[in-house]
């Protein structure tokens, strides 16, 4: 059953890519939404396994780890002001309005306080997708929404651990920032010294393909370390694809991961979102999502936004940057099963919620498609071309 199920998946998300594409959307959203149709949602070809799902975890990573491969870090470190902007302001928004949300739902204040926090994650899996479909992975833009993804990442986690503190769970505050500045300053001392080395050591190695088993062995070893410190995963993939990329092995790799990942893994991960929806019981609660959904999408798009208006960015860039921060994706998921368990999220809400992080997922390309203008040549800009491009945006 599941060689079936693999190569439905795989036959589906091109197929279904390849008409997005002709209906000018991001092929990813084709992607998305014919995993809906495969699943127990729609027609039931596809059921959602502990294995697809180990899969598709893999098809994020790798995903992340070819942005981090493909960042230009010199514009990385010229755009840490705004991604601060960005990142900061792209919490606050969800999480007033969210909490403000809450209480108009008679929940509880700490209830309310952590919908708001669940509203203010952000998982830009998708959003990476579509700006390399776009061309826009390595501008300005793409490498301030990948910054300020990682901020949003760590801010909303510490500020969990701290709400879980107050809810009387078994959280140590302190101990939760000190293995989060732990995590990054290892993560940016072995990409700095060890990961050269692994690449080097490894290339002389007398076997097949030892240059990409280096960097797939880097990638998730970045990745388990992230997720043993509370970091997402994706975040310490992206960490080991910013440092491959600072070394003579950069081209060789990106080539070899895009090929492994884009031809499996990476349509898995797509397909398993729609595959994992589950409408049952929910139409009952349809106002409800609809206006949680709206208050998600809203509040994502405008404070990113007007962070990245303050940074500098002209309005179309700002928006674009805001859309790009909408999707709550699985890391919204992975809040909302933590609040559950710690008792900040009833059962009833789960259902509802899962729904509303759905459709952040589905609104994104489109949303950037709107405010993102497509390359329309791959040929380097002059200088004076580069500033006519940037004063349009």
């Amino acid at each position: 059953m599941l060689i079936f199920e693999i190569g439905l998946i795989l036959l589906a998300s091109k197929l279904a890519g390849d008409l997005s594409v002709k209906l000018r959307q991001p092929a990813v959203l084709g992607k998305l939404l014919v995993g809906i149709v495969l699943g127990p949602a729609v027609l039931g070809l596809i059921k959602g396994t502990d294995i697809l799902e180990e899969i598709s975890q893999i098809g994020v990573i790798l995903l992340m780890f070819i942005a981090g491969l493909e960042t230009d870090t010199d514009e990385f470190k010229r755009t840490g002001k705004a991604s601060a902007y960005v990142g900061i302001a792209g919490i606050a928004a969800p999480l007033a309005l969210g909490y403000g949300a809450g209480l108009l739902l008679h929940m509880a204040p700490l209830h309310a306080i952590f919908l708001g926090l669940l509203l203010s994650a952000t998982s830009v899996s998708i959003s990476v997708q579509s700006l390399k479909e776009m061309g826009r992975l390595q501008t300005r833009e793409g490498t301030t929404i990948l910054g300020a993804a990682v901020i949003d990442d760590v801010l909303v986690i510490i500020a969990l651990a701290f709400l879980m503190s107050l809810a009387g769970g078994d959280v140590n505050l302190g101990l939760v920032i000190l293995k989060k500045i732990a995590f990054f300053a290892i993560a940016i001392l072995c990409g700095w010294k060890l990961v050269p080395w692994v690449m080097r050591s490894f290339a002389k190695l007398k076997v097949s393909e030892t240059v990409i088993s280096a960097a797939l062995i880097l990638c998730f070893g970045f990745a388990y370390l992230a997720e043993y410190a509370g970091v997402a995963a994706i975040i310490g993939a992206y960490i080991a694809g910013v440092s491959i990329s600072l070394t003579g092995f950069k081209h060789e790799v990106t080539g070899k991961v895009e090929t492994i990942s884009y031809a499996f893994f990476v349509p898995v991960f797509f397909t398993s979102i729609g595959v994992n929806v589950d409408f049952d019981g929910v139409s009952s609660q349809l106002g409800l999502i609809a206006g949680l959904s709206v208050l998600a999408v809203l509040t994502k798009l405008g404070g990113s936004a007007l962070g990245a208006k303050a940074a500098g960015f002209g309005w179309r860039s700002a928006l674009g940057i805001g859309a790009a921060m909408v999707s709550r994706g699985e890391v919204a998921l992975i809040i909302a099963a933590i609040g559950q368990e710690a008792g900040l999220l009833a059962p009833e809400m789960m259902s509802v919620l899962v729904i509303v992080v759905l459709v952040t997922t589905l609104v994104t390309p489109p949303l950037m498609k709107l405010f993102f203008r497509e390359e329309k040549s791959v040929r380097p800009l002059s200088s004076r071309a580069k500033e006519t491009e940037a004063s349009r945006f």
